[in-house]
């Protein structure tokens, strides 16, 4: 009768167990805010090399050369009351024709320890999520996986207004499809600007469209 009173208490135990886990899970992919809270926009120009080196000033951006095309982006948004402790954002440009991203950003902010530009897991959770950002994860590529676009990233809510910059380039002939970036020529309109938000598991909470 003590064994299997034992085993029921046990049998209760492991249950309360993976109960807990599962809340706990649950409560962690809840959102702390969602993005009508950011209130965010986002502006994208095409421009020369000189307005694009002033806006980075003393740095610079990527020289463009014959038949490039240089674009200027800033993303503003408003901080929360109550911002998460640890989380980030992801800024993705995604060319709406081909599904690519550009192959390189230059990232700067108030607070520019708090951005770059690479790519990362949560970027494959967006895509898997949303179907309006498809190209932004990796791509198996011969039994690995490769990236070849860049987003930006921003580990601070405080670190807007984001300015980023990245040209366009002709492509190659010759490039393989799964290493291709965008590529010029393109117009603004092509481009799609998105925010993404992020826990600090790298539980993808939302992704919003800022601009087209």
């Amino acid at each position: 009768m003590r064994q299997r009173a034992g085993l029921v208490i046990g049998v209760v135990v492991l249950l309360v167990g993976v109960g807990g886990l599962a809340g706990w899970r649950w409560w962690r992919s809840l959102p702390p805010y969602g993005p009508e809270v950011l209130a965010a926009t986002a502006t994208l120009n095409l421009v020369d090399q000189a307005t694009a080196d002033a806006a980075f000033s003393p740095s610079n951006v990527e020289q463009a050369g014959d038949g490039d095309q240089i674009f200027l982006g800033r993303a503003v948004w408003e901080r929360p009351p109550d911002p998460q402790v640890d989380g980030s954002f992801r800024i993705v440009v995604v060319d709406k024709r081909t599904r690519r991203m550009p192959g390189f950003i230059t990232v700067t902010s108030a607070r520019p320890d708090d951005v770059g530009a690479g790519s990362d897991d949560a970027l494959d959770r967006a895509e898997e999520r949303y179907p309006w950002l498809q190209g932004i994860g990796t791509r198996k590529v011969n039994g690995g996986f490769l990236t070849a676009g860049s987003a930006v990233t921003v580990s601070s809510v405080d670190a807007s207004p984001v300015t980023f910059a990245f040209v366009l380039h002709p492509q190659r002939p010759g490039t393989p499809l799964e290493r291709a970036v965008a590529s010029a020529p393109a117009a603004v309109s092509d481009l799609l600007v998105a925010l993404i938000s992020v826990g600090p598991d790298g539980q993808v909470y939302w992704a919003h469209r800022l601009l087209n």
